[in-house]
């Protein structure tokens, strides 16, 4: 009974806030018809003339102050009492005031209102624009009696323009005194409160505009993406590269082992495919002659969502005829190098806690080295396919009937030795049965010359010796056709042009790879892709006539901003009665665990903080959890047929978390997520547990 009056009161109390946001509102739509009637309607506004923006503000005055007033000394109160004190504190700033106004900065500032005090006569407020804030102080008598009630009318989120001069209040804020205020555009919406700002992860991905109003860290983040491209640029304009642009819609994707996304060109009546790779199509362009080409460009792959991989993201490819993969290495070293200097302002950065010195030579390993220093296992010493599988399944690694011994390996580097990759690493000399369009290793046919740069032990890019011979590259191609008639979705198929490209001749040719999201990850410290996205992919949430509206919310209709957003994947509450008739559950168990066992199981309450599918697993999700203890949780679960990772970031679960680690695919599992099972018409159907966001991780169940 009490448990139900409780819910009914929640129930009532959110149902409260939501009448109050619509009155709001509501209130703000009646200003507006108000300001339409008078003739004063903000939308007609075709232009400002805006001169400065905040810290330009700053900046000037600060300029400016020192060169009028110099070395003035700070005024002397010592052994006056507090009211004397005042007073000739008040003194000294009433003069720096009229020294400075003498020769006033006008500057005219447009933005974004933020804070509001409205005190009689005289008001404050804060305008945030690109650069950051700044208080405004607005006086009726310096504006106008009907501007200044206006202004008064003005809420927060509106934008609007001001034009004044600056100068620095008692309490030393630079600040501009306005001579007249002007409303640019009316916020209709209301902006989240402002200490806990914008903090759902789905809702800031979804709204990326408000999460930029309310987040000065994701500006900077998107800001500093900007200024890494642009590095990227001028570090290859230097060496001499040009950048080109190549088709995004192409009948054949090659170039990468990654499942394209199909579309149909109705003027050809022809299927066509996303790209998934840049690589043909440049090395084209070396055959033509250009010898040193670059691209940054969107490709397409239709594969998983999950902390590091978005199915659209952005991807810099080099080609630089005559040299090999240790130009490459050269090349690629001396340019995160580059970056981590201009962008960071030093090769030695941290990412997620962890110092990472680009400063020092990078290391270098063969891939068999490096399984053979991680897993004690060399596999130089193998000699067939039947035994690098016979070793997969001792050590519990998947595999596929179609896998040789090369792939064996990539297989036992993927779990033993990747996340082992935290300072700059170049793992090199990969087996010949990953790399279809690589020169292979003089004296090693088994292995090619292809290098992965792993920092933090991620793979930040992949580069080549370009195989240039068009026999030996028409002879991988049909291993790949052959892979994907076995079922490999992945497999790459034979592109005639370019094999034509190739007889015609290419140089030896260096290439390199890497994907700029990534590599915004690392120089920005930022922990999941979708960070550095401005509009990362997300799955739909369809409802009325608007697929991209929010939970709840047809495309007729205006939802509030950042209030709490309908979990995907997870049982909707409905005044509408379920259906429960189709259920099938399993049977209660007859046997009784004594309470004093049962006490023993420790539920909490855990935060998701990051969640990722797991590399060669179907089912099995990782998630990073915050317990409460100050020291992160790592628990695997099964359940990737159910959820996408980034359905689950951010969301509230419960685990036990006193159970035993156990050893799953390479890593240790560390307790138990609960869900709700049941069947229906003999489909398993699973719905994550989730709760309220408002209980804190580490909260215990009883």
């Amino acid at each position: 009974m009490a448990d139900n009056m409780e819910a009914k009161q929640g129930n009532q109390k959110g149902q409260n806030q939501e009448m109050d946001l619509n009155r709001v509102r509501q209130v703000r739509r009646e200003k507006f018809a108000e300001l339409q009637a008078a003739g004063k309607d903000p939308f007609v506004i075709t232009t400002y003339d805006q001169t400065h923006h905040s810290t330009e503000v700053s900046a000037l005055y600060e300029a400016h102050e020192k060169e009028i007033l110099g070395d003035r000394p700070q005024p002397d109160t010592t052994g006056l009492d507090e009211a004397a004190a005042r007073e000739v504190l008040n003194a000294d700033y009433n003069e720096r005031r009229a020294i400075m106004d003498a020769s006033p900065i006008h500057v005219s500032i447009a933005g974004r209102i933020m804070l509001k005090r409205v005190m009689g006569k005289a008001s404050f407020c804060h305008v945030q624009d690109r650069d950051g804030k700044i208080q405004v102080y607005v006086a009726r008598d310096a504006i106008g009696e009907e501007p200044y009630a206006d202004f008064k009318k003005m809420d927060i989120g509106d934008i609007i323009g001001v034009k004044g001069y600056a100068f620095r209040t008692k309490t030393g804020e630079i600040s501009v005194h306005a001579e007249s205020v002007i409303l640019l555009s009316k916020s209709l919406q209301i902006l989240p409160e402002k200490f806990h700002g914008i903090t759902d992860v789905d809702t800031r991905y979804r709204q990326r505009y408000v999460d930029l109003i309310m987040n000065p860290e994701v500006k900077d983040t998107f800001i500093k993406r900007s200024r890494i491209i642009k590095e990227i640029r001028n570090f290859l304009d230097g060496r001499g590269f040009i950048e080109v642009e190549t088709p995004m819609l192409v009948s054949n994707a090659g170039g990468a082992a990654a499942r394209p996304f199909e579309t149909h060109f109705n003027a050809l009546d022809e299927d066509l495919k996303l790209r998934i790779s840049l690589e043909l199509y440049l090395k084209r362009l070396i055959v033509g002659g250009l010898e040193r080409v670059y691209e940054i460009g969107r490709v397409f792959r239709n594969e998983g969502l999950d902390t590091r991989h978005n199915p659209e993201f952005t991807l810099m490819e080099l080609y630089q005829a005559y040299t090999d993969y240790n130009g490459m290495m050269e090349l690629t070293e001396s340019m995160f190098r580059y970056l981590a200097e201009k962008v960071c302002g030093s090769a030695v950065i941290e990412y997620n806690g962890t110092v990472i010195d680009m400063a020092r030579p990078f290391i270098r390993l063969s891939m068999n080295d490096a399984v053979k220093q991680y897993a004690g296992v060399d596999f130089d010493e193998i000699k067939t396919d039947e035994e690098a599988k016979a070793l997969a399944k001792e050590r519990g690694i998947e595999f596929e009937d179609r896998h040789k011994k090369g792939d064996i390996l990539n297989l036992f580097f993927d779990e033993y030795c990747e996340e082992k990759m935290i300072q700059p690493t170049f793992i090199m000399d990969h087996p010949i049965e990953i790399s279809p369009l690589t020169k292979k290793k003089p004296g090693r046919p088994d292995q090619v010359e292809r290098f992965e740069l792993y920092i933090y032990g991620r793979a930040m890019c992949n580069a080549y010796s370009e195989l240039n011979d068009p026999i030996d590259q028409r002879e991988r191609f049909q291993a790949q056709d052959a892979l994907s008639e076995a079922g490999d979705e992945e497999a790459q198929h034979t592109d005639e042009d370019f094999l034509n490209a190739l007889e015609i001749g290419m140089p030896p040719t260096g290439g390199i790879g890497y994907g700029i999201d990534r590599l915004v990850m690392l120089l920005t410290n930022s922990q999941a892709i979708r960070d550095v996205l401005l509009f990362p992919t997300m799955k739909s949430v369809k409802t009325g006539g608007d697929s991209n509206a929010p939970e709840g919310e047809t495309a007729s209709e205006s939802a509030p901003v950042a209030t709490a957003p309908m979990i995907e994947g997870a049982p909707l509450i409905s005044a509408e009665k379920p259906d429960f008739s189709k259920v099938e559950i399993e049977p209660l168990f007859k046997d009784y665990v004594d309470f004093e066992t049962f006490s023993k199981s420790d539920f909490r309450a855990v935060k998701v903080l990051e969640c990722e599918a797991v590399p060669k697993s179907k089912k099995l999700l990782k998630f990073l959890l915050d317990d409460g203890t100050g020291e992160n949780r790592v628990i695997l679960s099964g359940i990737h047929a159910f959820y996408e990772p980034e359905q689950l970031i951010g969301k509230t679960l419960i685990a036990i978390t006193n159970l035993p680690p156990r050893a799953m695919m390479g890593m240790e599992s560390n307790g138990m997520l609960l869900s709700a099972l049941h069947k229906e018409e003999g489909e398993e159907k699973l719905q994550l547990i989730m709760v309220d966001p408002h209980i804190p991780a580490g909260a215990k169940l009883y």
